[in-house]
């Protein structure tokens, strides 16, 4: 058990917390894997040339991640007053979260499962 007062042991906590401003999304309806291949593309860009590759990129992920990086940007603006054409992704990096567990018909009475996979979505920004 910690010592100390309460508020002491808060403040303590609070001084080791990450100041780099960051946007995560939780339960987007793509899996992993998925999310993956367009993070990738984008880590240790500047923020305007991933934003130029994600409207670019037809998967359907890149659109999701794109809300999430402009949401990022936001928040480094306004929370953090920094300088947006300073600014790259420093870090992206995809969980998985929860599986939705469906059942398919399938011949002879049968069953299939189908797992409809999520993710949590992280991107942490940085200024050059």
């Amino acid at each position: 058990m910690a010592k100390g007062h309460r508020s002491q042991i808060k403040r303590e906590r609070n001084a080791n917390k990450d100041t780099r401003p960051s946007a995560k999304l939780s339960y987007a309806r793509v899996s992993v894997q998925k999310a993956c291949f367009v993070l990738d593309a984008i880590r240790g860009k500047d923020v305007q040339t991933a934003l130029g590759i994600l409207a670019y990129n037809p998967r359907y992920a890149s659109s999701v991640i794109e809300k999430l990086l402009k949401s990022a940007i936001a928040n480094a603006e306004n929370n953090n007053g920094m300088n947006v054409e300073n600014l790259y992704i420093e870090e992206c990096y995809a969980n998985q979260g929860p599986i939705m567990k469906r059942i398919r018909p399938r011949a002879q009475g049968r069953a299939y499962r189908i797992e409809k996979r999520m993710s949590n979505i992280t991107i942490v920004l940085n200024e050059k």
